[in-house]
């Protein structure tokens, strides 16, 4: 087993009290030898952001957070976003994921980052585990800054600049074609009127490039033509499929996992049906991508 200390940004070590286990070649750690019940003091909390930012995902087993308690730990991280598809209840903070025969999954079973039909999309996704089906209900993590290295150095150049549309187009379907419904579709575009988006974004801690497109979100790139736009956002689309950019993880109940999405995109498999898989999301407003 391969474990090692915290690291900052930059690979230094940073002195810890826990340990950090690299699990993938790109990205994912397990933190082992810290219990959030018990918070998180300032140099901890520094430690722990540094070694999220470097491995992009990092995964905290045998948790078992209350609700309350998962949204403490995650304002920790910043302001969290109330997601606009939830009913206002004790935590609005917290989407509920609960899918079985009843409920089928809607589109988390496409590659996507959090929210980038925001103008301030997510910074950090916090998802707690607790009701797994006894096979499938993985989720996959792909390093779209190896995903962006992993183009040629004359198509980087090319897409270097160029910025895209983006739109809450899979909600869409949850509004009926009712007066009441599609008063409510005009509310939401009216909140998130397509924001524009760097194609190529530079994290804001590490400095580095990572593709900024997604096929849940994006719709187009600017000033090119429908068939350029096409071409260009499905070859960027299929960087987030190649296996040597991704991490996979098998949930068990009590694990909670913290990922940049500055960084990545994921995916939840949707291969459990019609089994229950039961998750809670708490979400940390980003800044504005550049």
């Amino acid at each position: 087993m391969n474990i090692n200390v915290a690291t900052d940004s930059v690979g230094k070590p940073n002195p810890a009290p826990f340990e950090v286990e690299r699990l993938g070649a790109k990205l994912g750690a397990e933190i082992h030898g810290l219990d959030l019940r018990n918070g998180m003091d300032p140099d901890t909390f520094k430690a722990f952001e540094a070694a999220l930012i470097e491995h992009k995902v990092v995964v905290l087993r045998e948790q078992h957070l209350d609700t309350r308690q998962h949204v403490e730990i995650s304002r920790l991280f910043g302001e969290l976003e109330v997601h606009p598809m939830r009913p206002q209840g004790e935590f609005p903070e917290i989407l509920v994921l609960d899918n079985d025969k009843d409920n089928p999954v809607l589109s988390t079973d496409v590659w996507h980052s959090d929210t980038t039909f925001r103008q301030n999309p997510t910074r950090y996704t916090i998802l707690r585990c607790q009701i797994m089906p006894k096979v499938g209900g993985d989720t996959l993590w792909a390093n779209m800054e190896a995903a962006h290295e992993g183009l040629s150095a004359r198509f980087r150049t090319m897409i270097d600049g160029l910025r895209a549309v983006h739109d809450f187009q899979n909600f869409r379907a949850l509004f009926k074609k009712t007066d009441e419904d599609q008063a409510k579709l005009r509310k939401m575009e009216e909140l998130f009127p397509n924001p524009s988006h760097p194609v190529v974004r530079t994290h804001p801690v590490t400095g580095r490039k990572s593709i900024y497109v997604n096929p849940q979100f994006t719709v187009r790139i600017e000033d090119l033509e429908p068939d350029e736009s096409r071409a260009i956002l499905q070859v960027l689309f299929g960087q987030a499929q190649v296996p040597e950019y991704q991490f996979r993880l098998r949930w068990t109940p009590g694990a909670i996992v913290f990922w940049d999405n500055r960084s990545t995109q994921h995916y939840a498999a949707n291969d459990y049906y019609p089994e229950r898989r039961r998750m809670e999301r708490t979400a940390v407003i980003g800044d504005v991508p550049v």
